[in-house]
């Protein structure tokens, strides 16, 4: 065996092959659920270029940063694992590699940059924030969902749904939830975001730099927010509205019992797992999503990558970038799309995922009609300990419009002073 092996090397150095361009790469993925079709991705990888790439796969509640950072302490960082936003990244400032040259950041606006305009991040999937409806109860209503961009046209379309909730068979004709124990997530980060960002360029930072600076809000464009909220209270289910569980939204919608749902793309794999048979039963009905128009003329839906994958600065940086770079073109795509279910943020992309919102993400991306996810990045705790419970007393009727804005005003600016 020692004979053979010295045989092997001894062939390998005289065809000019290093020790390094040998080596494997190893990538921690955070998606124990893709495992095996990451596995699949490498293979195929492996059989076009010889390159073996190790797919090891964190799940189940494993503190992936802290794992990670063990890796760092033993000298056993692997090539490329997985972050999932700015507290993420900051843990390995200075150890990853700039990937802003790569051809693949041309094909999509979903990479992460750092705060020195690097691209750290390749994205492998994509999730959408939206107002998600069901385009069979729309279409029966006599409601285009492409004349959604204006407040106008969203009030409209809610009162001409209402006025036939019962030939159409719901229960209300939005599912929104403002609950702020358990769901201070969706009103507060997702919801809330929509302020933030909605109708924006994916560049464009304008009112996450007002609340950085002091929690200062826009009074004219958070007025036209709080308006659209209004709109939410008064049109949803009274049973979901302050007390409901995200479980019971998803439920009634795949239902058919809402026309409208507040939640992103990730509801798609509920509807077709936890909740199929309800959703066979309401017909299997075909999704969509419409942006948040609260101001006239927005346009986007919010897209943006759940986490992103790193390629750590080391001897294997230029294999790594080699491999991402394949995972963004027509095989690797096929593979993540068709077989891992992602929806992909690359806008050559010719593959369509199976999920529900998948089509509709796609198309957005395509046309460039996205904005991004800045409140990944407000405060730490924001949503949870500040505005989740504004948006319940909203709804609960406590307030209206003007004090709704006063509220919000004044606990982004104590929580951004503490």
């Amino acid at each position: 065996m020692k004979k053979q092996a010295l045989v092997l090397l001894a062939g390998a150095l005289a065809a000019g092959m290093s020790m390094t361009a040998m080596a494997d790469l190893r990538l921690v993925n955070g998606k124990i659920e893709v495992d095996a079709m990451l596995k699949d991705l490498a293979a195929a990888y492996e059989e076009e270029t010889g390159v073996h790439v190790e797919i090891e796969s964190m799940g189940g509640g494993i503190d992936i940063q802290g794992t990670l950072k063990g890796y760092y302490q033993a000298d056993n960082m692997p090539d490329i694992f997985v972050n999932g936003g700015a507290t993420d990244f900051a843990n390995w400032d200075g150890l990853l590699v700039d990937m802003s040259g790569e051809a693949w950041v041309d094909d999509t606006e979903a990479e992460y940059i750092d705060g020195n305009g690097a691209v750290v991040g390749f994205p492998y999937t994509t999730e959408a924030i939206g107002l998600a409806y069901n385009a069979d109860i729309l279409e029966k209503a006599g409601v285009d969902p492409a004349a959604l961009t204006t407040p106008a046209a969203l009030q409209e379309a809610f009162e001409k749904i209402d006025a036939q909730k019962e030939d159409l068979g719901l229960t209300a004709v939005i599912g929104y939830c403002a609950e702020a124990v358990n769901l201070y997530w969706s009103t507060g980060n997702h919801i809330f975001g929509v302020y933030e960002d909605g109708g924006l360029a994916r560049d464009d930072t304008t009112y996450f730099d007002m609340l950085s600076d002091g929690g200062k809000l826009d009074e004219e464009r958070f007025t036209k927010f709080a308006e659209m909220i209004a709109l939410f209270n008064q049109y949803s289910d009274p049973a979901l509205l302050v007390s409901g569980t995200y479980d019971q939204q998803i439920l009634n919608f795949a239902s058919g019992k809402y026309a409208f749902v507040t939640q992103g793309s990730w509801i798609g794999a509920t509807m077709t797992a936890d909740d199929a048979d309800a959703y066979a039963a309401a017909g299997n009905f075909k999704v969509g999503m419409a942006p948040y128009a609260f101001v006239d003329g927005i346009d986007t839906i919010m897209t943006n990558s759940p986490s992103w994958w790193a390629v750590f600065n080391n001897d294997n940086a230029e294999e790594a970038k080699a491999f991402l770079q394949w995972c963004s073109e027509d095989k690797g795509q096929q593979i993540l799309v068709e077989q891992a279910g992602f929806i992909s943020p690359f806008a050559s992309c010719k593959y369509v995922a199976s999920d529900p919102f998948a089509e509709t993400i796609s198309e957005y991306t395509a046309a460039g009609k996205t904005s991004a996810w800045h409140w990944l990045n407000n405060k730490e705790g924001l949503a949870q300990n500040a505005l989740g419970v504004v948006f319940q007393d909203f709804a609960a009727g406590n307030m209206d419009v003007a004090g709704f804005v006063q509220a919000m005003t004044q606990v982004c600016a104590q929580y951004y002073a503490g």
